[in-house]
């Protein structure tokens, strides 16, 4: 990579505060749209079953779309690509409230989940690059300030809900709110340039086996973490049968819980581990499971939904990392478990709405419990090491020792 000249550490500095809140403008967006799909879903005039199978396009556009991410950043390089991307990205909210029926509603997840994706992979990239350049761990806080981006959208939405807003405007302005903010923090980030002489990446590449059951831990985790965000307002407001406020406060404490669990996840994997971080919360998300599936009461629901959010909260960065150190190929690995992860949430809420249409919304959160156990069991997929820099305890399986 070429491009920037001046590394200086305050030069890192300004780049990590500036991705840092592209994170958090791409976050916001994911936020507005969670909390506002039952009125999306009664404006379209939907069921279980046909919402979850609108909820399938995202997953299909992106699937499509993300393989291309890594051509347009090679071709315009990484600054100039994320700003097109992330503009696409927070501009294709508008789309979803607009769509009066089941066509129109998939067509335009289609287009939201294409741009959803090519402008993640593009952004966690340049992630990833900023995190070498500093030479120590920043991928969870960057997480964490999606969290924290998906928190505002959803805690503004939640305000629109129980006011009964249409999410036709409200969408409206949300993205074109963010739009200019996405504007003005991509100015920040690292231009990065590929080597223009090297062959261009490929349409469409396996990830490295190296990547494949890294990736199947990510999987785990962001099945969880879509599910819980597009469906637990709907399980609050047709299972427990709560008005629409408190049902879209439900994505708020999920979103709220995440955002804290990621931005101090880099010392806690200092000091236990990756693997032992990702276990203990694996057994976090799995009682929050419980919680949602057996506790018929909002407020053990509300309380379940929190403790999946702390428990998958790092997994994602983790499986990042580990996927940088997992072969010869980095890039190719990242892009990979990237491939798997986000997919995966974007599957998940159509899945959700599949099972819920062939039983309950109860038996389909008992299926994101499981998930949340293999976390528990699959943990030590996450045992790798750097293999160059410095020391870093975040990317290794035992916590660094305490004392001289």
């Amino acid at each position: 990579m070429t491009g920037d000249t001046d590394l200086s550490p305050a030069r890192l500095r300004h780049a990590r505060f500036a991705i840092a809140a592209v994170f958090c403008t791409h976050g916001a967006v994911t936020g507005s749209f969670a909390t506002r799909i039952p009125w999306i879903q009664d404006h379209a005039q939907l069921g279980s079953g046909t919402l979850g199978l609108a909820l399938a396009f995202p997953a299909l556009g992106a699937a499509l779309a993300m393989p291309l991410a890594g051509r347009i950043n090679h071709r315009f390089g990484a600054r100039t690509a994320l700003r097109g991307l992330l503009c696409l990205w927070t501009l294709s909210l508008i789309l979803p409230a607009l769509a009066p029926n089941l066509v129109t509603l998939c067509a335009a997840l289609f287009v939201y989940g294409a741009t959803a994706g090519m402008s993640d992979v593009a952004m966690n990239a340049l992630g990833v690059e900023t995190e070498n350049r500093l030479g120590r761990s920043i991928m969870s806080s960057l997480h964490g300030m999606w969290s924290v981006g998906a928190l505002l959208g959803s805690a503004a939405g939640t305000v629109a809900a129980h006011l009964g807003a249409d999410a036709r405007p409200h969408h409206a302005v949300v993205a074109l709110a963010l739009t200019a903010v996405g504007l003005v923090a991509v100015r920040g980030v690292l231009d990065l340039k590929g080597d223009q002489e090297a062959e261009a990446p490929p349409h469409f590449t396996l990830p490295p086996r190296s990547a494949l059951l890294i990736g199947a831990i990510g999987f785990c985790a962001v099945f969880a973490e879509g599910a819980s965000l597009d469906w637990s307002a709907v399980y609050l407001r047709d299972v427990l049968h709560t008005d629409a406020g408190l049902a879209a406060a439900s994505t708020t404490a999920f979103a709220l819980t995440m955002a804290l669990a990621r931005l101090v996840g880099d010392r806690v994997v200092d000091r236990f581990g990756a693997v032992r971080t990702v276990r203990a919360g694996g057994v976090l998300a799995t009682l929050g499971g419980v919680l949602v599936v057996v506790v018929r009461h909002p407020a053990g629901a509300l309380a379940g939904f929190a403790l999946i959010g702390l428990g998958i909260a790092v997994v994602v960065p983790l499986a990042f990392a580990a996927a940088g150190r997992s072969g010869p190929a980095p890039a190719q690995a990242i892009a990979g478990v990237a491939t798997i992860t986000y997919t995966s949430g974007l599957i998940a809420p159509s899945a959700i709405g599949a099972v819920a249409d062939a039983t309950s919304l109860v038996v389909s959160f008992g299926l994101v419990t499981l998930l949340a156990f293999a976390l528990v069991l699959g943990a030590g997929v996450l045992r790798t090491k750097r293999a160059a820099g410095p020391a870093d305890p975040a990317n290794q399986d035992e916590p660094a020792p305490i004392g001289p």
